[in-house]
């Protein structure tokens, strides 16, 4: 089988795996949502790029002597509904690379990232990922069973935080901005101010 070295040389009409996805070899920034390949946005701009920082090393020095960890992109995220066992690499037809996300079971992580769902997602919406974000990846994250979503609006400088209800699916539980402190359902103790997410150049 030729080696695939550019996404024209793959069929885009066509249903893929993440075995599949493990033999690409180019450099187009893509996503595989259940079976078909998503283009990826260009890469972030500076106020996203700032945005995921900022939430990193919050995040990071919360976790330090926990068993959780937080993993920005890129990183490989495969989902699969939740009733589900692991799954093969051939029987995955779901990969995401969220902006941030934390992973509270090491049994998840392997050598090629996260074979499961995450426990928190965090991701940071932009012109050309609103759509996706909003939907797509809305019902695949609450599908998969990432107990918490957040969705960051760097415009209105705003964050949207979603829990997962024994139902499964994501009810709206709080929305914070200006001076807010964000607090994670999962982690109580842990308080992030709102403004200083999204403070201009070096804090």
């Amino acid at each position: 089988m030729a080696k695939i070295t550019r996404l024209e040389q793959l069929d885009l009409s066509k249903s893929y795996t993440y075995a599949d996805y493990m033999t690409w070899q180019f450099n187009d920034a893509i996503e595989l949502i259940k079976g078909k390949i998503m283009l990826m946005s260009p890469a972030p701009n500076v106020e996203h790029q700032r945005i995921a920082r900022n939430l990193l090393v919050k995040i990071d020095a919360y976790l330090q002597g926990k068993s959780c960890e937080v993993f920005p992109a890129p990183f490989d995220v495969r989902l699969y509904d939740r009733k589900k066992s692991l799954l093969a690499s051939q029987e995955i037809h779901t990969v995401v690379q969220p902006d941030l996300c934390v992973i509270c079971r090491p049994e998840l992580l392997d050598t090629q990232g996260c074979n499961g769902a995450p426990d928190w997602v965090i991701e940071i919406l932009s012109k050309g990922n609103s759509k996706r974000e909003l939907k797509t990846k809305y019902a695949l994250y609450a599908e998969s069973g990432v107990s918490e979503y957040w969705l960051v609006y760097p415009e209105h400088r705003t964050i949207h935080q979603f829990v997962l209800t024994a139902q499964g699916d994501y009810t709206l539980t709080a929305m914070y901005t200006d001076d807010d402190l964000a607090i994670p359902h999962l982690f109580p103790d842990l308080a992030i101010e709102v403004s200083g997410l999204f403070t201009v150049g070096k804090e």
